[in-house]
């Protein structure tokens, strides 16, 4: 086999390097039976590196590019353009040249080609470079062909496909350029066929674009294609562009752009037999290829040619399921307020930690809520429940339960029906009992105390039969029926707001009752980094230090300073209580404070900065005055009105509910992250040993491995280091994904719409859950570490959990890209007294960095001043 030249036919599965990602596809896809594929062959990387390989300036070039950053345009410009120079001028080496005059003559000289770029990192499952490198068509003569072959070489270094290589973490040096060359075929129609639908991402509707001609005309932007929707081998859906112009081949070679003729424009470019038939041809190239694809086809005299095939890299991947039923799939990320992907470890802890039918997909978590959703009984429990956390979750299931044909109705028994559900109803028993929670919280520490304790004695395989023994010990607190309160003080909010709207005509009056509650762990966390603040403000040295510190030896050159000791024992106190959180706290695997002290310290310094001393105290007082000023004001009111005693009576019990227990919703968590962090510092002494032994490179690697496989690593000392390579690789491509509110078991990703009208034109719609209206500077902050706020400014993030607490004392105003009513960022808001709108899609875009807005946290938008 000739290493310059493949034919299609010779291509094998393992010759990437050699071919780049669309030779490979290419071969794969000359061998189906029954596709047609335009002959031709691939100019095998090793040409390409052969014209390269003596060049000192162009060594130098790629080194001096892989230092740019994708922001880094003028410089990427300036040296992709002398790279791409040198190879135009670089000769081909001599036997390339006769290899392709070779082929050529086989082939047939006078025929015209395609001459395509193919990289090595093209075409791929997780990126697929689309449109990076460039292709050539209607190329005639050896001499042309050649010429093109340098041109393909050249663009692998345009400006577009250099910025794409940085953004998506690939080396400039180790990326090679194959050329394909290629029969060119001449067609009245081309076009793309998605075996996924791209908007929706359902597998089971397959899309369509055609237009006449060419297809550069539709992928160059030139022309709007017709589009057909197909499912279950029928046409669904069609929509006929007008369709003005259309690329055609030459004879003397290259491209044309004609008008189509007028009565020609608005007809169907395909018919619907023709439509089926390539349907069915995608459905055949998908299955070889084991998953979705893009495919690029022509159609010459009723003869459909497939020209490229990849997979389709954009696609959500579907959460698992054992059989062919349909399933409805709802994200645990964004109920969690955490939808980044969770590494192995991180997943299979939370999947230890809950009763509830959970799935895996794309490094996140869902729950199967199909049995719910297909009985009545627990149908609209589970609607209020969702949509307490998140409406746009609420709405996209009642999409799915309107279809009527895609879930079964069932009668579920009622032990079925709370499956995964938290507890609720304990108003008669408890009688606003606030012992309830203080015990709780009581038992809750003793418990973690003795793990911490108990846990020391254990390693090896102790150790995880411990850890999986301590997990009963969690879900007990976690899945305690005294948690009914929480539900219980959620319901009481829901009352409040309906009554005083209709009674008083007052709005969202439970956010004000909120503020400044009782038992709330996560909003004391904030407040109490105030107090940290205080003692370090007498200090200028300390503070000095803080400005520039960094993890190593942190608190070891702290204690050198005038009031060193006392910082030190400040902040040490504050992360005995709470360095156990991080922002994603969920994942296990993520940095705790406690692991990283100076992820904090800017948060210190901006209440330094921000705020006088003793704040902690005003804002909780603050809050209180007013919750307690709105609520003698209702009583007052109400008991002005008919029957106003019995409606006070009631709207009391139903405050002192809002005001005992709503701060309580946070604790569970507190204690769950308490013992994650708890198994995972015992987890990594473990680590510690498999990287003496040899058996792991770095304690870290143990995140990339689930409960089990860690297990079964220590028992053994064995492990195959692919593994761990193939999940960082897997996680990063993850990092890329945005997690979809609900999918279906078809891929399908169903979208949630809130019905409001009467708004401004230009608003930004959200969700309002915490009242009140503010202007002031957006800050769009993705990463905690980056924060660096002034006293004013509105945050504006993708989620905030418990760990982005502490940012709370220093803004004004919140929005999120994800949430609900009783998600975290949202209680605390209410308790903070901040206005604030949730579930924004694509907030962090639709909103710059230092942009002026006005936040009407009552009605649920913002406007852009």
């Amino acid at each position: 086999m000739n290493s310059l030249i493949l034919g299609f036919q010779e291509i094998e599965k393992t010759q990437l390097f050699l071919v780049g990602g669309k030779g490979l596809n290419l071969g794969e896809l000359s061998k189906i039976q029954e596709i047609h594929v335009p002959e031709g062959f691939c100019v095998t990387t090793v040409g390409y590196q052969k014209a390269i390989e003596q060049n000192e300036t162009y060594q130098a070039l790629v080194n001096q590019l892989t230092k740019l950053k994708a922001e880094d345009r003028e410089q990427i410009g300036e040296i992709s353009w002398k790279i791409r120079q040198i190879i135009m001028e670089a000769e081909i080496p001599l036997d390339v040249v006769k290899e392709v005059a070779h082929n050529l003559s086989q082939f047939g000289e006078e025929h015209a080609y395609a001459v395509r770029s193919s990289a090595t990192a093209e075409d791929l499952p997780y990126a697929s470079f689309a449109g990076q490198q460039d292709t050539y068509l209607n190329i005639i003569s050896k001499e042309a062909i050649l010429q093109h072959i340098s041109k393909c070489w050249a663009s692998l270094f345009t400006d577009r496909a250099v910025i794409y290589r940085i953004q998506n973490g690939f080396d400039h040096s180790q990326v090679h350029l194959s050329v394909i060359i290629q029969k060119m075929v001449f067609p009245q129609a081309s076009g793309i066929l998605f075996t996924a639908d791209p908007i929706t991402s359902n597998r089971k509707l397959l899309s369509i674009d055609a237009s006449f001609g060419l297809g550069e005309a539709l992928v160059s932007g030139l022309v709007s294609p017709d589009c057909y929707k197909v499912r279950d081998d029928k046409i669904v859906d069609k929509m006929i562009a007008t369709k003005k112009l259309a690329i055609y081949g030459r004879k003397e070679g290259g491209t044309v752009t004609h008008e189509v003729d007028p009565d020609q424009q608005k007809i169907q470019t395909l018919t619907d037999q023709q439509i089926l038939q390539l349907a069915r041809i995608g459905r055949q190239i998908e299955a070889y290829f084991g998953c979705p694809q893009d495919i690029e086809w022509c159609l010459v005299d009723d003869t459909f040619y497939i020209v490229q095939s990849r997979p389709i890299t954009t696609l959500f991947p579907i959460p698992e399921a054992h059989d062919e039923e349909n399933h409805v799939y709802v994200s645990v990320g964004h109920q969690q307020m955490m939808t980044d992907p969770i590494k192995p470890l991180g997943l299979s802890f939370f999947l230890l930690t809950t009763f509830a039918p959970m799935r895996k997909a794309g490094g996140r978590l869902f729950v199967d809520v199909t049995n719910q959703l297909s009985s009545p009984e627990s149908r609209e429990m589970i609607l209020n429940a969702l949509g307490q956390s998140d409406p746009l979750i609420k709405d996209a299931l009642q999409t799915i339960i309107k279809r009527r044909d895609f879930i079964k109705t069932v009668e579920l028994s009622p032990s079925n029906n709370n499956k995964g559900m938290p507890p609720s109803g304990f108003q008669a028993q408890i009688e606003n009992n606030l012992k309830i929670v203080s015990d709780h919280i009581k038992s809750s520490q003793t418990s973690i105390g003795e793990l911490k304790q108990n846990i020391q004695t254990k390693s090896g395989l102790d150790l995880f039969d411990f850890i999986l023994e301590d997990l009963q010990e969690l879900k007990k607190f976690l899945f305690d029926p005294r948690m009914g309160v929480i539900m219980d003080a959620m319901d009481a909010s829901t009352w409040i707001n309906k009554k005083m709207y209709e009674w008083l005509g007052e709005k969202n009056v439970a956010d004000t009752l909120s503020q400044s509650v009782s038992n709330n762990i996560t909003s004391e966390m904030g407040l109490e980094l105030l107090d940290a603040a205080d003692v370090i403000r007498p200090y200028p040295e300390v503070i000095d230090y803080l400005q520039h510190a960094t993890d190593e030896n942190f608190f070891d050159e702290l204690v050198k300073y005038d009031g060193g000791q006392v910082t030190k024992d400040a902040i040490s106190a504050y992360l005995n209580k709470y360095g156990m959180r991080c922002a994603g706290e969920i994942d296990i695997t993520r940095t705790r404070w406690s692991e990283k002290p100076t992820t904090i310290i800017p948060m210190i310094l901006s209440n330094i900065n921000n705020f006088k001393p003793n704040e902690s105290n005003r804002k909780f007082e603050q809050g209180q005055r007013v919750a307690l000023k709105k609520q003698q004001e209702l009583l007052d009111r109400l008991k002005q009105l008919p029957d106003g005693e019995q409606k006070a009576k009631e709207t009391k019990r139903r405050i002192d509910l809002i005001r005992n227990f709503s701060g309580y919703r946070e604790y569970p968590k507190y204690g769950m992250v308490n013992r994650y962090f708890v198994y995972k510092q015992a987890l990594l002494k473990e680590a510690e040993q498999l990287v003496q032994v040899g058996v792991i490179h770095e304690k870290e690697d143990i995140y990339y491995l689930t409960f089990e496989e860690l297990r079964e690593v220590v028992r053994t000392n064995k492990l195959d280091n692919e593994i761990i390579s193939k999940r960082k690789d897997e996680y990063k491509l993850y990092e890329k994904l945005t997690p979809p509110r609900v999918i279906t078991s078809g891929g399908e990703i169903i979208a949630g719409e809130y019905k409001r009208e009467n708004l401004p034109a230009e608003a930004i719609v959200g969700l309002p859950v915490s009242s009140g209206v503010i202007e002031g500077r957006a800050r769009v902050i993705l990463n905690m570490e980056d924060a660096d706020l002034e006293d004013g400014d509105i945050l504006v993030t993708s989620f905030t959990d418990p760990g982005w607490t502490p940012l709370f004392v220093s803004i004004k105003g919140l929005v999120t890209e994800v949430g609900g009513l009783m998600t975290h960022g949202a209680v605390i808001a209410r308790e903070y007294g901040l206005p604030a709108v949730v579930g924004v899609e694509n907030a962090t875009k639709l909103i710059k960095d230092g942009q002026r807005i006005r936040l009407h946290g009552t009605d649920g938008y913002i406007e852009i001043l």
